[in-house]
């Protein structure tokens, strides 16, 4: 792995980190159109998973441009995926939900 490799790496790290977090803190569905009432939980996980596919999309371009294709994963890998942008969400969804009444108090 050269020196632009693992900035590529952690780059996407950061980029997959502010993805998870962003239907928690913006009121814009889809960060583009403003909503007139307020996002429900269940169009913030819309988001959210809608996110969660962009991301790994730019994953899969990331590591079709450093190695010159794309190799088979399986399902262990998806489920960690997954699991790890929940864990990369945990931040959004506590400020929503927890934070934000804390310190509107």
């Amino acid at each position: 792995m050269s020196v632009s490799d693992g900035a590529f790496t952690w780059t996407y790290v950061i980029v997959s980190l502010i993805a998870a977090n962003l239907p928690w803190l913006s009121e814009r569905r889809f960060f583009a159109f403003p909503a007139r009432t307020p996002k429900s939980a269940s169009f913030r996980l819309l988001e959210w998973l809608t996110l969660y596919f962009v991301t790994g999309a730019i994953g899969l371009g990331l590591e079709h441009q450093m190695t010159g294709e794309i190799y088979h994963k399986g399902w262990v890998f998806y489920t960690v995926t997954v699991a790890l942008f929940i864990v990369f969400a945990m931040p959004g969804f506590i400020y929503r939900y927890d934070l934000r009444k804390l310190l509107r108090g």
